[in-house]
């Protein structure tokens, strides 16, 4: 059987765009990629992030938020960095054959305003990773 690609997706905390980056790439390719998601620190899932994705169909309620591992980030086909923080912190990577890419969206944790405000921001995320990971499975970039 071949290996599939491995993507990494990297954010600061790994609680919330990175977590929805995992849960609707592993939803529409897991077929075609391995797939996996850390941060430069754990901060947990964020609820938010598990009620958004449930609406859309996809259970990340059992993601655990992890730090970077080095052996996985060497290994990776594909590092996503989905923030800008991440980005530029991203630690060195060994293999010269990773595809690195950024993939910049707001923060919605950082959302003010109601409850509703706060989660129509997750939404417009959601719906904005949703469909970068749409044309990734597409076509690949």
């Amino acid at each position: 059987m071949e290996k599939k690609p491995l993507v990494y997706f990297l954010c600061t905390g790994n609680s919330c765009r990175s977590q929805i980056a995992d849960g609707f790439l592993k939803a529409l390719g897991s077929d075609k990629y391995e797939v996996k998601s850390a941060g430069l620190e754990a901060h947990g899932l964020n609820p938010r992030a598990v009620q958004i994705m449930h609406e859309s169909g996809v259970d990340i309620s059992k993601n655990t938020s992890d730090v970077i591992d080095p052996d996985i980030l060497n290994r990776a086909d594909y590092v996503i960095t989905l923030c800008g923080h991440a980005d530029e912190h991203c630690p060195v990577i060994s293999n010269k054959n990773v595809t690195k890419w950024h993939w910049g969206f707001e923060d919605p944790a950082k959302a003010n305003g109601t409850e509703e405000e706060i989660l129509s921001q997750f939404r417009i995320v959601r719906d904005s990773i949703k469909n970068r990971i749409e044309q990734f499975v597409r076509e690949g970039n």
